[in-house]
């Protein structure tokens, strides 16, 4: 019996070699696993679950849907590029929207699951930003707009976000050290798996005596991989 957990594939019409690693690790990767989790940006952007109709949307829902009917059970959770992710697209795929963060009992190990992005806070930029996305009153103003508004505005935010990048020190946008600890600490001092930072690496973490493990995954269109998850623990394979 194991898990997978993978996070930031940013899948998209226009990194079609990613998809094709996709559909492939679906097919024949996750098939052996009791659980898949998806630990956020899925999508490269995602502008509401009414974007289902969009053919490559569908593609990938049609191909989850066919590894849960397989038995495996999907755990979805919002990423910074998804966050409007919902109950619906969770819903067609037949798995379930988790939150972040979450506690889970992983093989017999407390493990912490999260997106990642909230271990960033010193890129406070950032932080303001995230606050905004995830305002629910922010968010039902841009699902009023039409399909194609919401698909334009997200595309010239991918744009914004990739030049704001570039003027950013690398650490910054980088987990906190302080504010790992802090999570570790609220939670009881468990292992940790997130994504976000596109910094695949196992680190452990001292914290109060604790030694705790953190494990971040694979952006994808960097390298694709997974982190497979037992009783014996975890380990990281590049796709």
């Amino acid at each position: 019996m194991h898990s997978i957990c993978i996070s930031d594939l940013h899948l998209t019409p226009e990194r079609p070699g990613i998809v094709e690693t996709f559909f492939a690790f679906v097919r024949d990767v996750a098939p052996q696993a009791n659980a898949l989790y998806v630990l956020g940006d899925l999508f490269e952007y995602w502008v509401g679950d009414d974007d289902l109709s969009d053919s490559f949307n569908a593609g990938i829902a049609d191909a989850l849907e066919t590894l849960t009917r397989r038995g495996v059970t999907l755990n979805l959770m919002q990423g910074n590029r998804d966050v409007l992710l919902g109950e619906r697209f969770a819903k067609r795929c037949g798995g379930r929207l988790i939150a972040d963060p979450a506690l889970c009992d992983l093989h017999g190990t407390r493990t912490l699951l999260m997106h990642g992005d909230t271990l960033c806070t010193d890129d406070v930029e950032y932080m303001k930003f995230r606050a905004k996305a995830r305002d629910p009153d922010y968010q039902a103003k841009f699902l009023e707009q039409p399909l194609a508004a919401r698909k334009q505005q997200s595309q010239g935010m991918r744009a914004v976000s990739e030049v704001a990048k570039r003027g950013k020190a690398a650490e910054i946008m980088d987990v906190s050290l302080d504010t790992v600890a802090g999570v570790l600490r609220q939670h009881g001092y468990p292992r940790l798996i997130h994504g976000h930072t596109h910094r695949p690496a196992r680190h452990v973490h001292r914290v109060d005596g604790h030694d705790c493990e953190r494990w971040v995954l694979n952006a994808w269109y960097e390298q694709g991989g997974y982190l497979r998850c037992d009783a014996s623990g975890c380990a990281a394979t590049a796709l």
